[in-house]
């Protein structure tokens, strides 16, 4: 295996380095190409592997970070990204033109292009994320502060719902101690 000596994956592990990361990119023997590969292939909840989706909004592409749980919900990344226009999804080709990877191996780090970034903020749930590095049987670990430092990326709550909401342990959130106050006066 000399998948990690490939140029894609060498320009993310330049992009780590470059950021004071180092090189983390892990060679796996089995595949990565999709979040359920990657998941098995570290042993890993499928949500935290990171998706790097490409779209076009108009002519313009636009990179969507999604958790592996997760089903991005393109329609609202123009309002994200403040963009105009029709949201498409490239051909392969396209894609590997745009970011310099080939699909299965979109890596968030060491694209062709620069491009707008939205990151689903989902990905929140878990201390450790798992992104393409460039190939499909290369992956880097990355924090949620990693990830969002390194891409410069936009965090959304409007751009994935769970696939199956059943499956995803998503954090409640409570009302603040003023709010509750509030709602308790506003009652009386």
């Amino acid at each position: 295996m000399a998948f990690k000596q490939k140029r894609s994956v060498q320009r993310v592990v330049q992009a780590l380095k470059a950021a004071g990361l180092g090189d983390r990119v892990v060679e796996m023997k089995q595949t990565a190409r999709s979040a359920q590969d990657a998941a098995r292939a570290v042993d890993v909840e499928l949500g935290q592997i990171v998706k790097s989706l490409t779209f076009r909004i108009g002519d313009k592409p636009v990179l969507a970070l999604i958790a592996g749980d997760h089903q991005c919900l393109a329609e609202n990344l123009p309002r994200v990204v403040d963009l105009e226009g029709k949201v498409t999804k490239p051909q392969a080709q396209r894609v590997k033109d745009v970011t310099g990877f080939t699909i299965g191996g979109v890596a968030p780090v060491g694209l062709a292009n620069d491009m707008p970034i939205a990151i689903d903020a989902s990905l929140r749930r878990f201390d450790q994320l798992y992104a393409a590095a460039g190939h499909p049987h290369c992956l880097f670990p990355v924090s949620f502060a990693e990830l969002k430092r390194l891409t410069g990326g936009i965090v959304s709550y409007n751009i994935s719902e769970a696939i199956d909401p059943a499956d995803v342990d998503m954090p409640r959130f409570e009302r603040s101690r003023t709010f509750r106050e509030k709602a308790a006066t506003d009652q009386a």
